[in-house]
């Protein structure tokens, strides 16, 4: 058996002391994420986190930082996912988008109201993105290389 680990991308995005989340269904439950997707062919990483967030909450975002880097393996399928979280403030909303068709809303959710849930947690990545963003662990965009042409 082959290994290949997903790449994926997700994004922190914080405003006045909340966070945007999505929720989505997940195994027929709703769980709740940062916005997040798998990184497509031809895409830089914050192409991805950019279309991502897009996509599943309607809001433009600019990136600001990497957060960290971060492999989990789901137990629920053996998956193993690598995956690059961002920071990012809010642009520009866009309500009349349609979100990606998992997506059930996007929310806007203070620390405590998300740790409050975590059977809700898509991932244990969830609390632990944000607490590395809140500590401060935040890395410029500069360490990211995209392919050369």
């Amino acid at each position: 058996m082959t290994w290949h680990p997903h790449i994926t991308v997700a994004t922190i995005v914080e405003q006045n002391g909340r966070f945007l989340m999505v929720e989505e269904s997940q195994a027929g439950q709703q769980v709740l994420n940062q916005p997040a997707g798998h990184l497509e062919p031809n895409e830089s990483l914050q192409q991805a986190a950019i279309r991502e967030t897009l996509e599943e909450t309607g809001w433009e975002v600019a990136l600001s930082a990497v957060v960290g880097i971060y492999l989990y393996t789901a137990p629920s399928n053996g998956v193993t996912y690598q995956r690059i979280c961002f920071a990012a403030r809010p642009v520009i909303h866009h309500p009349e988008r349609p979100l990606d068709s998992d997506i059930t809303a996007a929310h806007w959710l203070s620390r405590d109201e998300l740790f409050a849930e975590p059977a809700r947690w898509r991932s244990e990545l969830v609390p632990r993105c944000i607490d590395d963003y809140l500590a401060g662990s935040l890395y410029s965009l500069d360490i990211l290389r995209d392919p050369r042409p």
